[in-house]
């Protein structure tokens, strides 16, 4: 019986689910919530009349500083601004976390800067644990062998054996009490007997830099001189008078002071500039026997010397050229070196040039002699002197050397081929996009340091010893944790994992190494680096970067992040960035466009991008993004592009005019409004600001401005791509740039939830924070990834 009854029982329980499955209603799903909706701050419409143009600003409103009702309502509305993009990117929380994680590690902290040798001291700054700013130290050349490098850094940084070896000169934590909270030095020099720390910080509340002198011995402040506003400053007499520059309210560099140290005497005004288009700027020259003092305009450029012996007796010109030019005069050995772009013969030159005079010159005026002959291969991109050697950065085409040449030059000959001169170069990784010189304070060391920058490999800090060749490197991240490889060579998979830290230590300055025993720590294993000209609308080649990795490269199936600047005819910035391999290793392509505007090509390649040729630059642009799609190197509606200042103002005129190009776009601290920042400045501009962007007072100027404005040129009802903008307000394009022009694309274009415009209130720019450097990052990539997946 009781497996019928089972059955039965079976049988029930069936009949009592389908009867119940009958009546059964699925719960109704939840309705996914409503995005976000974007901010409309208030419209004031106001008009402007210029030449023959008339238009309404409807925003002009948020760069009122001084309207009190304006500045609150401004208030509102970027935290506003804040919590709709707090909203808007709240399913990438983990995300961004995620990509914290990534980052963090490869963000560069050294415990220590590599030590500088000057003189009997080596000179360096060190983090404290704890503790958010670094601290300026140094230690005695000769008990170098006693210190403990940054394995141990508690050990090494205070004392060993029981011996004191290091003496603290500035801690910038205690700066940090003394300047609301935070500290941004500007400027730093000792003095060329070690006595003196002479600095500048930056004052918040009166957003300028004060001057303050250190006595290295008691570490106390002197009474004198400090002074407010100081943008530049040159020690003389041996250390015992400091020189310094003062700027106007307009921050206009324009009067030089000489303070004695130790003296009660009020310092002694030696140059006070009272034309408003006229700016100075000082130095000393290495071997500290002279003060130069550029005087420059946009019409002619001037150098003066100071006796840095006597620096009341006055100045003596030794060069002036017509237009505003790059001059940098050096001394060595009796004889004056110009490194300058002047034109030459009443002819403009595309690229510097060294110029030689004896010191004391009879003729009038002073007569300058070439050191090179002319080469159009040889194209000399910065010089450092030492006693013994020039040191030569040179590029050709787009590959950068560095040799030395000994010191004199031959005499009796007027021009030389640089082969003449029996140059010793260093041999060098491949794809370097940039070398920069470093402080190399002691003049009489043949020993200098560069930094040496790739788009696949972290800086290398190269110690290079121009008398004989040999080189170090003193100091390079290392991103290949996982690896055996290490920096000097190769090594067991034990001793990687002894290291303590992710950098190399640093070494004596006099300890090198022969060339076969270093090894660049380059990344070309897991990323290809490549170089293509690009043709842009009127047939000029344009310089395009790509890197990716060997791993995630596919044809036709990569998102792609497009870097431009081209402005003010500086370099763009091509160097290994950490963060970015979060997106090469999720298949992103990351390109740099060198548009016309910026650096690398020349003085004419600037030229044809600024003023009324500045639409050349954004032609450039687009030139190189419909290349990375025709090419199937980067996947239609998967490019993004990136901008960063005057970069900004690039890219989003790009997108202006192909909105349709590009998916989405990150803009930090961009330059949007133009016309009315020109016109009407809020803060002060520069002479280069217009140089670069136009006169607005000129009618074709003013026009070009316009068309290039791009707050001005939004396009209605078009679909335009996300876009998030990071601002501050202690920017020189100030944060209303960045709320006008957005406002202005969510009033004229197609609003898409999918594609949010985005403005992010950053911290001051100024502040340097680890942490808050990652998590902008982190949030920057997250926005990225999720646009290009929605």
């Amino acid at each position: 019986m009781r497996p019928l009854l089972s059955a039965i029982r079976h049988h029930h329980r069936l009949t009592s689910a389908v009867l119940h499955v009958r009546h059964y209603k699925a719960p109704k799903q939840p309705m996914p919530p409503a995005p976000p909706k974007p901010p409309k701050p208030p419209q004031r419409p106001q008009s402007f009349t210029f030449h023959d143009a008339v238009w309404e600003d409807p925003y002009s409103w948020m760069s009122s500083l001084n309207d009190k009702v304006a500045m609150r309502h401004m208030d509102v509305y970027m935290e506003q601004e804040e919590k709709y993009t707090e909203a808007v990117m709240s399913d990438t929380e983990k995300l961004q976390s995620k990509l914290q994680s990534e980052m963090a590690p490869r963000m560069q902290f050294d415990l220590s800067t590599p030590p500088i040798r000057w003189g009997p001291w080596l000179y360096y700054r060190r983090v404290e644990e704890g503790m958010q700013y670094p601290v300026l130290c140094r230690r005695l050349l000769s008990l170098n062998e006693e210190f403990i490098s940054s394995k141990s850094p508690a050990g090494g940084f205070d004392f060993t054996s029981g011996k004191r070896i290091e003496q603290k000169l500035l801690d910038y934590n205690q700066e940090a009490e003394r300047f609301g909270g935070y500290a941004y030095e500007e400027l730093s020099e000792v003095s060329p007997d070690h006595r003196f720390l002479a600095y500048t910080m930056y004052d918040k509340d009166n957003d300028w830099f004060k001057l303050s002198v250190r006595n290295l011995n008691s570490g106390a402040l002197c009474s004198k001189p400090q002074a407010d506003r100081v943008s530049n400053l040159a020690w003389a007499k041996d250390g015992q008078a400091l020189l310094y520059v003062v700027t106007d309210q307009y921050k206009r560099p324009c009067r030089i002071y000489c303070s004695m140290i130790g003296s009660t005497d009020d310092d002694a005004l030696l140059l006070d500039e009272p034309n408003d288009n006229v700016f100075v700027n000082i130095r000393h020259t290495k071997d500290f026997h002279f003060v130069t003092v550029n005087v420059f305009s946009t019409t002619f450029s001037k150098v003066f010397l100071i006796n840095a012996a006597d620096p009341l007796s006055g100045m003596t010109l030794v060069w002036e050229c017509e237009g505003l030019a790059h001059c940098v005069v050096e001394h060595h050995q009796g004889y004056l070196y110009l490194f300058t772009d002047a034109a030459r013969d009443g002819q403009l030159v595309d690229h510097h040039y060294l110029l030689c005079s004896p010191i004391h010159s009879s003729s009038s005026p002073r007569k300058w002699e070439s050191i090179f002959n002319d080469d159009q291969d040889l194209i000399v991109e910065d010089v450092d002197f030492c006693y013994t050697h020039l040191a030569l950065i040179i590029r050709e085409g787009l590959s950068f050397r560095l040799c030395s040449v000994p010191l004199p030059l031959p005499s009796g000959k007027k021009g030389f081929n640089l082969e003449e001169l029996n140059p010793r170069f260093l041999p060098l990784p491949k794809y370097v996009s940039q070398i920069s010189a470093g402080p190399n304070y002691d003049y009489k060391s043949s020993t200098m340091r560069f930094t040496v920058s790739s788009p696949v490999m972290p800086d290398a800090v190269v110690d290079y010893d121009l008398s004989n060749g040999k080189w170090n490197i003193i100091q390079q991240q290392n991103m290949l944790y996982e690896r055996t490889r290490i920096l000097y060579g190769t090594a067991s998979s034990t001793s990687v994992a002894n290291k303590s830290s992710n950098n190399v230590n640093f070494r004596s300055s006099s300890e090198v190494r022969s060339g076969n025993d270093n090894l660049w720590n380059d990344l070309t294993e897991f990323y290809a680096c490549e170089h293509y000209d690009v043709s842009s609308h009127d047939g000029v080649s344009v310089p395009l970067t790509i890197i990716y990795s060997h791993k995630h490269k596919c044809a036709n199936q990569n998102p792609g992040l497009l870097h431009g600047h081209g402005a003010y005819g500086e370099l763009l910035e091509k160097r290994w960035r950490s963060e970015l391999k979060s997106l090469l290793d999720r298949g992103w392509v990351i390109a740099y466009a060198d548009v016309r505007g910026g650096g690398g090509q020349g003085k004419k390649w600037h030229h044809n991008g600024r003023r009324t040729k500045k639409l050349n630059t954004i032609q450039d642009y687009l030139s190189c993004a419909k290349f990375l799609i025709e090419n199937e190197i980067v996947q239609d509606k998967k490019l993004a592009g990136w901008g960063y200042s005057a970069g900004g103002l690039l890219v989003a005129s790009a997108i202006n005019c192909c909105p349709y190009l590009f998916r989405a776009a990150v803009l930090k601290v961009p330059f949007l409004d133009p016309t009315n920042t020109l016109l009407y400045p809020v803060l002060p501009l520069t002479a280069a600001d217009f140089e670069e962007f136009g006169y607005p007072g000129d009618i074709d100027e003013f026009h070009a401005i316009r068309e290039l404005s791009p707050y001005e040129n939004v396009q209605k009802d078009v679909l335009y791509p996300a876009v998030l903008i990071t601002s501050s307000f202690n920017t020189r394009f100030g944060v209303w740039e960045a709320a006008k022009w957005v406002a202005r694309v969510r009033e004229r274009t197609i609003h898409d939830p999918n594609r949010p415009i985005l403005l992010n209130l950053t911290t001051d720019i100024v502040e340097e924070n680890r942490y808050l450097l990652c998590k902008e990052s982190a949030l920057e990539t997250a926005f990225l990834i999720k646009m290009m997946e929605s």
